[in-house]
């Protein structure tokens, strides 16, 4: 049978459930479990805390540990404001590309693991094949948390891990972490010609963007000495600003959103500390007199970065199977810091290039899929007797 075509048609079918982060994957968790019972595999569902959106935690052969973990996620980023030539969730075919929303990231990964469990099946494994598909991945990285908990506590804990983000089927054995904050800015509402009596919000706001681009620089003088990322340093990025009521009002309220992506081993705390130093300066003079006055930051999220395990199963397995002979590292984060942190080695490794991700007219080249469904037919090999 002709796998390729299997992952295609079962890629159509994902393809088609809208599953923006903001949505609930349900649908396509229905979907797949449907695909299962067919085949008459075991499966898991882990549902989040407030029931609209689950992980499925699937396992081929036998009820160990020590098994080899396939991990996707399901959700997407949106659509909305991008120019799309067609319906994004109508997966379409040209000679060489598989066009849609989540075609690279990373439905297309989801769907050869689905396409191979026969194969899995067929092959009598003496150690299993998990495959986990999770939710959240585009805003939180948290979807896989609940049943990374129940590794060895009801679950069989796998000895390696392969997320199957893009990457062009290379090995990745780090990223970058990424930590998402608000900072909130309190200062004293008057009009605007009574200046000196009032504490801006806005401008406050103003000065503690312009110290983050200082520890920003800092930080880009001590940078990665491996020069394996680009760029190769941690980043500090405020992305959205808000603040004020009118031109001729000294603004009461200020809030802007930031991240920082840091380096393996770089910890976001750090950054943080330094902004709270620059705060405390401010709180002892400018909000004199002004009890009302404050600064808060609060973190938002933590994506774990993922460091290198050199000789770990899930490198050497994930490069012998690629035919590879190095690791690379991306930019990007990914679930694979969730699994290392919880003690599970792991790296990226999955059909088609990043540099489509979230773009409009998404695709990922059919010989991509195919190089992918090679790679599982060679760990399928690598599990058996």
């Amino acid at each position: 049978m002709d796998r390729v075509e299997d992952a295609i048609d079962l890629l159509s079918h994902l393809v088609a459930f809208d599953t923006v982060s903001s949505k609930s994957n349900l649908p396509l968790i229905d979907f797949v479990e449907s695909y299962l019972r067919d085949l008459d595999v075991r499966y898991v569902r882990a549902p989040n805390a407030a029931g609209d959106k689950a992980a499925l935690f699937v396992t081929i052969g036998p009820d160990v540990d020590g098994g080899v973990l396939l991990s996707g996620h399901t959700d997407v980023v949106p659509v909305v404001g991008q120019a799309w030539s067609a319906d994004p969730f109508t997966l379409r075919r040209d000679a060489t590309r598989l066009y849609g929303r989540g075609a690279v990231d990373m439905k297309g990964f989801d769907a050869a693991c689905l396409a191979m469990i026969p194969a899995f099946k067929a092959a009598r494994l003496s150690r299993p094949i998990h495959i986990l598909l999770s939710y959240d991945e585009e805003t939180t990285c948290l979807g896989p948390l609940d049943v990374i908990a129940r590794f060895g506590a009801g679950l069989p804990r796998p000895s390696a891990v392969i997320v199957g983000e893009p990457t062009s089927m290379e090995v990745a054995d780090a990223h970058k972490s990424v930590s998402t904050f608000v900072t909130r800015v309190r200062g004293f509402e008057i009009h605007s010609a009574n200046l000196n009596r009032g504490v801006s919000a806005v401008h406050l706001a103003c000065k503690l963007v312009c110290e983050l681009d200082r520890i920003g620089e800092a930080l880009r003088a001590d940078g990665d000495p491996g020069g394996r990322f680009d760029p190769p340093f941690s980043t500090i990025h405020v992305g959205v600003i808000h603040g004020g009521t009118a031109r001729n009002i000294v603004a009461k309220d200020c809030e802007f959103l930031w991240e920082v992506r840091g380096l393996p081993g770089a910890p976001s705390k750090i950054v943080r500390d330094r902004l709270e130093a620059y705060c405390d300066g401010l709180r002892r003079t400018v909000f004199v007199g002004f009890p009302d006055a404050g600064i808060e930051t609060t973190m938002e999220n933590e994506v774990p970065g993922l460091a290198p395990q050199p000789g770990s199963e899930a490198e050497t397995l994930a490069l012998r199977l690629a035919r590879r002979n190095a690791t690379i590292a991306v930019p990007y984060a990914t679930e694979a810091g969730q699994f290392q942190r919880a003690g599970v080695a792991a790296v990226v490794c999955g059909p088609g290039r990043i540099d489509q991700a979230h773009q409009p007219d998404e695709y990922i080249d059919i010989a991509e899929l195919a190089a992918c469904l090679e790679f599982l037919r060679g760990l399928t090999r690598e599990l058996q007797p």
